[in-house]
């Protein structure tokens, strides 16, 4: 079983700005790069074996802050990235909730893993994109620890699978941003 580090990247303006970013390459703001860089020094004793990261800016500069200290290239896979939001990506939450509902946007609220917003991607779709990649990651790194950085679903999906939390309850979960989260992998899945 592999130790994973799973962290979600830097604050970006449209966090701050309550905007989904989904897929959208949104750069972390100066915020965010002071996020990543305390987490850098309090993970620089970590003997990560390997870094990955989601190819977007903002993942990918989170781990490349975090893995200075420790001298390793950062791996680059675009599954890490976040949920697709479809036509919904950089459109502020009073909008989606005008479209969807005020319950939608309720993180208590379960929700189907099987939703998707219009043009997205849904949970099961993203674990399953998500848990392919973790399978590739530990079968060439089976002792660890492996730092992944990436977003706030796949963060909380994972979080929930390795806590035999079900995916309906997924939003529940999500970590704040440069929140470090450790699980072993693999682990069965919901």
């Amino acid at each position: 079983m592999a130790e994973l580090w799973l962290v979600r990247h830097g604050q970006t303006d449209w966090n701050i700005e309550g905007r989904f970013q989904g897929q959208a390459d949104v750069p972390l703001n100066a915020a965010g790069r002071a996020e990543a860089q305390k987490l850098a020094n309090e993970l620089a004793c970590v003997p990560f074996e390997a870094i990955y990261s989601s190819d977007l800016e903002r993942a990918r500069e989170t781990a490349e802050i975090i893995a200075a200290p420790h001298e390793l290239p950062v791996r680059v896979d675009e599954r890490l990235r976040e949920i697709s939001h479809g036509d919904w990506e950089g459109l502020h939450v009073s909008e989606i909730r005008t479209q969807a509902g005020t319950a939608f946007l309720d993180p208590i609220q379960p929700r189907s893993p099987d939703f998707r917003s219009p043009g997205g991607e849904s949970v099961r779709e993203l674990a399953a994109r998500v848990n392919q990649v973790l399978s590739e990651i530990e079968r060439a790194h089976p002792n660890g620890p492996v730092l992944i950085v990436s977003h706030a679903m796949p963060a909380a999906t994972l979080t929930c699978q390795a806590r035999g939390i079900g995916l309906e309850l997924v939003r529940s979960h999500i970590p704040r941003n440069c929140e470090p989260i450790r699980v072993t992998w693999p682990f069965s899945s919901c």
